[in-house]
């Protein structure tokens, strides 16, 4: 199959994906069905025709309003679909073996609701790194089973290396993101640690930057979700993750 119709056919279908997770973001939090209703404009309700709904370009042809109230529709939408599908190509375009770019497919699709959720509401839900840690694990069970132990080990390591952090450091850690990174070592096997590291790193930026701003002691009392960080970690050391631990291992040869 031609790479350039492989890398369309991603997009098509992320960008359709990410269609799907703004509504897990949506609507998993406030524990409402993922299935009906359908999608409604936030102002007037109305059912939003299969036509305007089309990924990315139904809110461009509608300039981000609805096409019944004129209500604005935040551009959120659009820029989680196009991203969702910018990541989908690009995993496609990456990886090489059947089980890396099924892992990482799912895999940006549980980082992509995680990210948002936290963010909005300061949670990452059971009822997304639960299934994740399932699919991960059957994933490698039915594609690459001598790499399970791996992922496994990885998974377990990586869980428990954060709890340590989080008993230790409560108020800056929560079980979720306990439960995230576990998850990311069963996706990412040893590259976790890469993640971790890019997680730890971006969220110590931030969090410097926002002191910075507002002053230490006012920073150290600002909450910042680190699911995001983590996220954005996990994306790290899917694309990298691999290259940096090869040369982590062979710079001193």
């Amino acid at each position: 199959m031609p790479l350039a119709f492989t890398a369309t056919f991603a997009g098509v279908f992320g960008a359709m994906i990410g269609s799907f997770l703004n509504v897990v973001a949506y609507r998993l939090p406030r524990k409402q069905s993922l299935v009906r209703p359908g999608s409604r404009c936030p102002g007037c309700a109305t059912d939003i025709k299969a036509y305007d709904n089309v990924p990315v370009l139904g809110w461009l042809l509608l300039r981000g309003r609805c096409r019944s109230c004129a209500i604005r529709i935040s551009p959120r939408y659009p820029i989680v679909e196009a991203t969702t599908a910018a990541l989908a190509v690009a995993v496609v375009l990456t990886k090489h073996s059947a089980v890396d770019i099924v892992l990482g497919l799912v895999l940006v699709a549980v980082l992509v609701p995680i990210a948002l959720i936290d963010l909005d509401h300061r949670i990452i839900p059971n009822k997304i790194t639960l299934p994740a840690a399932v699919a991960a694990v059957a994933i490698g069970a039915a594609l690459h089973l001598h790499g399970l132990p791996e992922q496994l080990i990885a998974g377990a390591g990586a869980g428990a290396f954060l709890l340590a952090f989080a008993l230790v450091y409560p108020r800056g850690m929560g079980m979720g993101d306990v439960k995230l990174v576990a998850v990311l070592g069963l996706f990412l096997g040893r590259s976790v640690a890469v993640a971790i590291l890019a997680g730890v790193l971006l969220g110590t930026i931030v969090g410097a930057a926002v002191m910075a701003r507002v002053g230490v002691e006012k920073g150290r009392k600002t909450a910042v979700p680190f699911g995001p960080f983590l996220a954005v970690g996990g994306l790290v050391g899917l694309f990298a993750g691999p290259a940096i631990i090869h040369w982590y291992l062979h710079a001193g040869l």
